[in-house]
């Protein structure tokens, strides 16, 4: 999923490539679109080779990250079914290519530990405490709805998150199309568009 992220990110955008944990499923953002001759539907199966980055993706060949061009998502439908999860969806958003893998429920159910190895347990933890949900987005729209005038210190102070964390929220909102700032970071204001 990172290597696929990192050979068709688009690197014209100052969008992150940013990987979301969740209760239910793990989520990849990655900046950009799918090629034309591409649809959603097709990455199940064989297709084409079409790395958005052909620079990024040979090394990454010649090194093997990757096996061969055109089979990353297929490998990731073939390894959900040899882990037993629901197969991955893909969705385009706002500018990103949205990949969800979704994770065991009940007797099932994985812990961040599994999904990252014993030495990035930090990590996993950081990823775990900070991650982004829709309930966090939620809170910081009605934060900016009471204040517009809010600071993310402010807001994460007031939300109980780490900055980072509510820095992180605040570029996806904007990068949607649902926030915009009008100002600088102090004596500026936020503005809904719309949800």
């Amino acid at each position: 999923m990172l290597f696929n992220a990192v050979a068709h990110r688009d690197y014209t955008s100052n969008a992150s490539v940013e990987i979301m944990l969740f209760s239910d499923r793990l989520e990849v953002w990655n900046p950009g679109i799918l090629p034309p001759s591409l649809t959603i539907s097709g990455l199940s199966k064989p297709h084409s080779s079409q790395p958005g980055n052909p620079l990024i993706a040979e090394p990454l060949f010649l090194t093997k990250y990757i096996e061969k061009a055109g089979t990353g998502t297929v490998d990731i439908f073939d390894n959900c079914r040899k882990a037993g999860l629901k197969l991955p969806s893909f969705r385009v958003e706002g500018g990103f290519f949205i990949l969800t893998v979704w994770r065991k429920q009940a007797d099932g159910r994985l812990e961040s530990a599994d999904l990252f190895p014993a030495q990035d347990n930090e990590i996993a933890r950081e990823k775990s405490s900070e991650k982004s949900s829709e309930k966090s987005s939620e809170k910081i729209i009605a934060a900016i709805k009471e204040n517009s005038s809010i600071s993310a210190q402010q807001m994460a102070q007031r939300l109980g998150l780490s900055s980072r964390a509510v820095e992180k929220q605040l570029a996806n909102l904007k990068n949607a199309g649902f926030l915009r700032r009008i100002g600088p970071d102090k004596g500026g204001h936020w503005v809904v568009n719309a949800l």
